[in-house]
């Protein structure tokens, strides 16, 4: 077991990858009640064209197919996963998101217990053809429910506006239609290639013991065979690299209305240091443009263009990449091309090394406080560990981010060719009583 000290951070983590090549990770909290664990394939929503394990022909399943098999893991042949665990004093959840599906449990008590429940389950896939057959309608109803949801549509529309082929673009949950395309065996192939253990990470976080606790997880991993691990070949095809339309403006049944602009990066293969460095400046930027103390941020508020829903945020992950900027507002119009002209604006103006400072200052705190929460931890490092980054080393790439870099990275805002928006327009009442 490997022992990695980061004194800065007065943290120590142990690692470990077993024989069938799982990656384990366990980080002792002195002091914490809750132990929190996750168990988390490098699978998600955009893999849905690729070669399973041992075979050598591509194959591509339908959209939505990882959230699927989310969905059917929590069943057994004697009935709810759930039930175990909340029987032993824990509460369990999962999520699926656009690359990676998740697996966890927090407890306070029964933690080997618990562990051995997670890892099992996980690792021990059971379902039928008439339990398929019965999840299309409990998921067709969620993805219903999602298409009532303004600020979901917002984004999603936002993603079609700027994606020409790449899945990102693609509802997590897929379509009514394209669930019904799914079947087990597919779940089975779904499975197998995915949930390989050398495609997964276990974390563990809390009131531990790591010894004893990475001696729990390779016995239970000793007593279960898997197929030998191979690469697993994931296929997209070309993204150009402009976005695929400028705007769409959807009307939904809201009291005001919502807008989102996005700014689709020109760079989308960032992987590792690269991706770390590109994610901090951008995040620090967008602060110092919108964040709620800047000049911008004042300036639309008195304009009456914004609320405190008004936000920029950065998204990233090896093959795609986007800022988006928006809020509710009753002039999405106006707002979006004030936006614009900001950006615009700032792109000329001298960056303030007085002001990056105090913001670098401001997110190491922000890092340290986030440190104390096992769920942000867990799902953090496990996110940065598959995009091949560290997580405890945010705050020395921080420190070490210079004023060129951020000057290059500012530079590279292109409100013309990388730029959609997306408005949820508020339907005018038209007496229907609708």
């Amino acid at each position: 077991m490997e022992k990695l000290v980061y004194e800065q951070l007065n943290e120590t983590l142990y690692a470990e990858t077993m024989s069938n090549g799982l990656r384990v990770f366990i980080l002792p909290k002195a002091g914490f009640n809750k132990t929190y664990a996750t168990f988390t394939t490098k699978y998600g929503s955009i893999d849905h064209h690729f070669t399973p394990i041992g075979e050598t022909e591509a194959i591509k399943v339908p959209d939505g197919i990882a959230h699927f098999l989310e969905h059917k893991m929590f069943e057994d042949e004697e009935g709810d996963v759930f039930q175990t665990f909340s029987k032993q004093g824990a509460s369990a959840n999962a999520f699926t998101s656009f690359t990676r599906t998740a697996y966890l449990f927090s407890s306070t008590s029964h933690v080997e217990k618990n562990m051995d429940t997670l890892l099992d389950f996980v690792q021990h896939p059971y379902f039928t053809e008439e339990s398929v057959e019965k999840e299309k309608g409990i998921i067709e109803q969620e993805i219903r429910m999602y298409e009532d949801n303004p600020d979901w549509q917002n984004f999603f529309g936002l993603l079609k506006m700027m994606y020409h082929t790449h899945p990102v673009a693609t509802d997590i949950a897929g379509t009514v239609e394209s669930i019904q395309d799914i079947t087990h065996d597919m779940l089975y192939t779904c499975y197998h290639t995915f949930y390989h253990p050398n495609n997964m990470t276990l974390f563990v976080v809390g009131n531990v013991e790591p010894d004893a606790m990475m001696e729990l997880i390779r016995q239970n991993q000793a007593r279960k065979t898997f197929e030998k691990p191979t690469p697993i070949p994931r296929f997209k095809e070309e993204e150009p690299t402009g976005v695929k339309e400028r705007e769409l403006t959807i009307p939904m049944p809201v009291k005001l209305s919502k807008l989102l602009i996005g700014i689709k990066d020109k760079e989308q293969s960032l992987s590792g240091s690269d991706l770390m460095q590109r994610e901090i400046a951008m995040q620090l930027l967008l602060e110092l443009m919108f964040g709620q103390s800047s000049e911008n941020y004042q300036t639309l508020y008195q304009e009456g263009l914004i609320d405190d829903t008004f936000g920029a945020d950065y998204t990233a992950e090896e093959g795609f990449s986007f800022t988006a900027i928006g809020g509710d507002t009753d002039q999405p119009e106006v707002l979006s091309k004030r936006v614009l002209e900001l950006i615009e604006a700032f792109k000329e103006k001298e960056l303030d090394e007085e002001s990056v400072e105090r913001l670098k200052k401001k997110k190491i705190g922000h890092f340290l406080r986030a440190l104390n929460s096992p769920e942000y931890i867990a799902n953090s490092f496990t996110r940065y560990q598959f995009n091949d980054m560290d997580l405890f080393n945010v705050i020395p790439e921080l420190e070490a981010l210079t004023m060129d870099q951020l000057k290059e990275v500012v530079g590279q805002f292109d409100t013309d060719n990388q730029t959609s928006i997306c408005i949820i327009k508020a339907k005018e009442d038209d007496g229907s009583g609708e």
